[in-house]
């Protein structure tokens, strides 16, 4: 059976507040734990008027906090802007305060525009080609396995853990699952952002995998848009603001989730018209049967027994609807 997760960005709906949308994410929590999905996590995002999941560490310990079984996790810490000791502590302590249920998704996204990533890194310059070094170091630091010739050898990331958090990788490049194969660390592929080539990219992951004590075949998964309604009428109407929102996300205007009055009013030009086109790719919308038959068919390009959903409409209700609808679909 295919297992579900979700990822959450704390999306702010048009007419709603920060605070409003942090609250439904405790709400999703929990209710994506009655519904018996695998795991949740939360994003980072930086300078965002639309995202409020600004650290995934402090939703994570709130959300861990208010469930007892889901696993809770990043998805992801953007580990560029962050030291890999300091991270590694995060989440050893997180491990310690809530056993066994502790996921760590890293990236190498900046998570927000030039002026936020220049801020995070106080004025330093952000160097991509140092990400797979912080990776090797992160794993060293979460394992007490750093090389012996290591400078850091002798520090140890406190307080100490019984378990290594269930560590992934995230990306929606051949780049990032370069990396993920030679870290030999599981591997999530981002189709919500990048829905073309993801299934070859996979295969190349697996193929180059090289295994370690943590991890010894590889484990790739997806992520993706979905829209689930009683109707595939209903879906479509409630995801014009899922469509809509991307468009302006992509126009760099203000992020905010519209309503579905604002979306169906939406005239859009030549760009914008090629702009969703492209999108449709990225994202999965109908009724349960639907739903259910594009979810294992993603799964199947994939190779993976994985599909993490993520679902930005403007009517929350709605969306915790459409997560109880894709849950129902599979049991």
């Amino acid at each position: 059976m295919l297992k579900l997760s979700i990822l959450d960005q704390a999306p702010v709906s048009e007419g709603s507040t920060p605070r409003e949308a942090l609250a439904n994410s405790t709400r999703l929590a929990q209710e994506a734990e009655r519904l018996g999905y695998r795991r949740i996590w939360y994003a980072e995002h930086h300078d965002s008027e639309g995202l409020a999941s600004a650290s995934p560490e402090i939703m994570i310990a709130h959300a861990a906090a208010r469930t007892s079984t889901i696993h809770v996790g990043s998805g992801g810490v953007l580990l560029p802007h962050y030291s890999p000791y300091k991270v590694a502590e995060n989440f050893r302590l997180l491990e310690n305060l809530h056993p066994g249920r502790i996921d760590l998704g890293i990236g190498r996204a900046p998570g927000g525009m030039p002026g936020a990533t220049w801020a995070l890194n106080d004025g330093s310059r952000r160097d991509l080609k140092d990400f797979p070094r912080k990776v090797r170091d992160l794993i060293g630091f979460l394992t007490d396995r750093l090389p012996p010739d290591h400078p850091l050898r002798t520090v140890r990331a406190t307080p100490l853990a019984g378990r290594v958090p269930e560590l992934f990788l995230l990306g929606s490049s051949d780049g990032s699952a370069r990396i993920a194969a030679e870290t030999g660390t599981p591997f999530m592929f981002a189709h919500f952002i990048n829905p073309h080539g993801g299934g070859d990219v996979v295969r190349w992951y697996r193929s180059n995998f090289q295994p370690n004590a943590l991890y010894p075949k590889p484990k790739p998964a997806v992520c993706v848009f979905a829209v689930c309604a009683d109707t595939d009428e209903e879906a479509e109407r409630h995801a014009s603001t899922l469509r809509y929102w991307m468009v302006k996300v992509a126009r760099g205007e203000p992020s905010l989730i519209p309503t579905i009055e604002e979306a169906q009013s939406f005239i859009p030009g030549d760009w914008e018209r090629g702009e969703m086109e492209d999108n449709e790719g990225r994202m999965i919308v109908g009724s349960p049967a639907r739903v259910r038959r594009d979810l294992e068919n993603l799964a199947a390009v994939y190779q993976t027994d994985e599909v993490m959903i993520i679902t930005n409409i403007h009517d929350f209700e709605a969306k915790l609807h459409s997560f109880e609808l894709i849950a129902k679909a599979f049991q």
